[in-house]
């Protein structure tokens, strides 16, 4: 039996339309309808925006200019710049910002961005004198190239820089003297990541085009020869599917090559052999379900993996004997603890382990018998923990809601000591006033009864009178979890009135594997579930109401957004949608949408086509019914998550019979995925999508703006 589903068949006649709101009407522009009919697996799909998807279009390009530029003159018409807003915002972005020092070998690296800087500087430290290594204003004035990547020979003489253009994450390398700063040879264009080889001689290079994005070709592995053309590079690992990902690499403390196949959570190939040998390489490991990660140091290779172990363990071998037969459980998997990481030292095995969202570490002798917790200096999450052999030192990360993370560094020698000091390393001074905010870790039941996790930010003495301005934000997929770290821009919020809270979704790593594969593919309905169990217990408690309400996410936190817009647009007042993916019938067809079958599915296949589309925002738009007022953001260099969902979607929902409240479409056209803006582009950015969220949320009233 055929099955059809029809997109909203609403004719325009005028060049523009109208929504009604309180204070003026929004005039967006008019969006032809062009029907196209797919029958899938015995449905017809219409799709009167397909059209929309190809942004080389001249009409597609005045359409999205033209929907972008209404909705800069709406906002900035309708709703004013706050007094005091962006001069926070830019006193938090627009700042001397030195990064942590990074201790190569015997030398020392950094990172610098002064104020007035557009890029972070690379810069290196000799006798006392901070040398300029790296600067990428240089290659672009206007401060829209960043770095992306850096990678360290040994000894640390060189160094290999990559920069990206526009947020595309597509990078060229630049291989630096790092005494001299002097760039060696030319740059090697067309990469995603670049590591130095053993012999220092080579490269491994991870290849990525623009070309290979839009033809939806694989990430390659490549041996390059420094100095040699690239023509002449070896291709080593060439996945089948652009699913699929590739790596190799040699180890630092160790006499090893390692290349590894699979998908997003499976190891389906792990192989070594000697560096620098001829011999093939030996597969050790090979899984359709489960994922392992190597790390040898001298004769042992240590393997952090969920082999049968959803919450995760450490397994160890000898070099010699390292197939899987031979993997000797060190640290066995806890029921109620996450294995998050670990490191080893001369004479210790350091975890980080999670329970309840928050970490801690804890010591083991080198054959895994427990000695003792290692307590923090002050409360707070480990977010991270390291051994830097070249100078013997343990580093670990710790991060609170109210202070910027701090980097401690210990002495691994007196680890199982009562003499243990930790030594700040690194922390930041930022002009944020944290001193009136508390948060809090709450848990409530989900649909199924569920016990899911929620933080929850706010000024100290909130009244619990179910009026206050709230932003419910939650992610929930890619085993990408929360955890406590420092409100930082969300501050500006916080500081008038408002409530912030982010929900622990399953879909992320909060309570292990099993968590995550309960938001995913069949079971992605419950990271929607959880998000709108999430905001009926804000209102149950206390917290607000739905007039008060906001939701945000990005990426996939965007598919989240879209998906809880569409089930329950009665729950919210607004909502601010990033980078979202929303087309989900065809989510797969475009960039490097591949990668993401693991979590969500194949719509190619009949099962998970069935399952996504009781989801897929841009399929389930209730034609006569209001959706919240929203914000769409896209990046039009996006080379994840391409600006057609958002244009498809945005296009669907306004001319939605029945849709009253505005739904506004903002591109950033010299961006991506988010990542390399320029600090005029983040100022710009934050200033605008927080401004909206508080006239939205009516946190503009007499009282309310300081």
């Amino acid at each position: 039996m055929k099955r059809t589903i029809l997109q909203s068949t609403l004719v325009t006649v005028f060049a523009l339309m109208t929504m009604n709101v309180t204070d003026a009407q929004f005039i967006f522009p008019k969006t032809d309808e062009h029907t196209v009919v797919d029958t899938l697996h015995g449905y017809y799909l219409a799709d009167p925006y397909r059209w929309l998807e190809d942004k080389k279009d001249p009409k597609v390009q005045n359409w999205s200019r033209a929907q972008h530029e209404a909705t800069l003159d709406y906002i900035n018409g309708a709703y004013p710049m706050l007094p005091g807003l962006r001069d926070e915002i830019q006193a938090y972005i627009d700042r001397d910002i030195i990064s942590p020092m990074q201790l190569v070998a015997d030398r020392q690296f950094f990172t610098i961005r002064k104020k007035g800087d557009k890029q972070s500087k690379l810069y290196t430290r000799i006798d006392g004198e901070d040398i300029l290594l790296f600067d990428p204003e240089k290659l672009d004035p206007s401060g829209k190239t960043s770095m992306t990547g850096r990678d360290f020979t040994q000894k640390a003489d060189k160094v290999a820089v990559g920069v990206q253009s526009k947020g595309a994450e597509i990078s060229t390398y630049y291989i630096i003297d790092t005494k001299t700063a002097e760039v060696l040879g030319e740059p090697i264009e067309g990469l995603r990541g670049f590591s130095w080889t053993k012999d220092e001689k080579h490269a491994y290079l991870w290849v990525r085009t623009q070309e290979m994005i839009d033809q939806q070709k694989p990430v390659e592995v490549r041996l390059h020869k420094i100095g040699s053309p690239r023509s002449e590079d070896v291709a080593l690992l060439v996945p089948a599917d652009a699913k699929n990902v590739a790596s190799v690499f040699d180890t630092r403390y160790s006499d090893l090559t390692f290349f590894s196949e699979g998908d997003f959570y499976a190891t389906h190939s792990l192989r070594m052999k000697p560096i620098g040998s001829d011999e093939e390489p030996v597969e050790i490991y090979s899984n359709q379900k489960f994922r392992a990660s190597p790390n040898a140091i001298g004769d042992k290779i240590y393997f952090y993996t969920n082999h049968e172990a959803p919450n995760f363990k450490l397994m160890v071998a000898d070099k010699g004997r390292a197939g899987f037969e031979n993997w000797k459980t060190l640290l066995p998997e806890r029921e109620d603890i996450v294995l998050e990481g670990y490191t080893v030292t001369d004479d210790y095995l350091i975890t980080q382990e999670k329970k309840d969202v928050l970490s801690r570490l804890r010591l083991y002798t080198l054959d895994g018998k427990f000695i003792k917790e290692v307590e923090a200096p002050e409360v707070g999450n480990i977010s991270w923990v390291s051994y830097n052999r070249d100078v013997d030192a343990v580093f670990a990360g710790l991060s609170t809601f109210t202070s910027p993370s701090r980097i401690y560094r210990l002495d691994p020698g007196k680890l199982n000591s009562d003499e243990l000091e930790w030594e700040l390393f690194y922390e930041q001074e930022v002009p944020v006033n944290t001193e009136d905010i508390e948060a809090r870790i709450e848990f409530f039941h989900s649909k199924d009864g569920a016990r899911v996790p929620i933080f929850i930010v706010h000024k100290k003495g909130l009244e619990l009178n179910g009026k206050n301005p709230t932003l419910l934000y939650g992610y929930g997929g890619f085993n990408i979890g929360i955890s406590p770290s420092f409100v930082g821009l969300r501050a500006m919020f916080i500081n008038r009135g408002g409530v912030y809270a982010e929900v622990g979704l399953r879909g992320g790593d909060e309570f292990g594997e099993k968590w995550h594969e309960d938001g995913m593919l069949f079971k992605k309905q419950n990271t929607f579930d959880d998000f709108i169990a999430a905001a009926e217990y804000l209102i149950k408690e206390g917290y607000t109401n739905t007039d008060k309400l906001a939701m945000e996410g990005g990426s996939n936190g965007g598919l989240l957004v879209g998906a809880v817009l569409t089930q329950r647009p009665d729950l919210f007042k607004t909502a601010v949608c990033a980078v979202p993916l929303l087309d989900m019938i065809r989510y797969h067809k475009f960039l490097i949408a591949r990668y993401w079958i693991p979590e969500y599915g194949d719509p190619d296949k009949k099962e998970d086509f069935q399952n996504i589309l009781q989801y897929s925002p841009y399929h389930n738009i209730r034609m006569g019914v209001n959706h919240p007022t929203t914000l769409v953001i896209a990046g039009e260099n996006d080379s994840r998550v391409d600006p057609l969902h958002a244009k498809k979607f945005v296009a669907a929902l306004q001319n939605n019979p029945g849709q009253i409240d505005p739904v506004f479409l903002y591109i950033n056209y010299d961006s991506g995925h988010g990542s390399g803006q320029s600090t005029d582009q983040l100022i710009d950015y934050y200033e605008f999508r927080t401004r909206f969220l508080l006239y939205q949320l009516g946190m503009v009233e007499a009282g309310m703006e300081r």
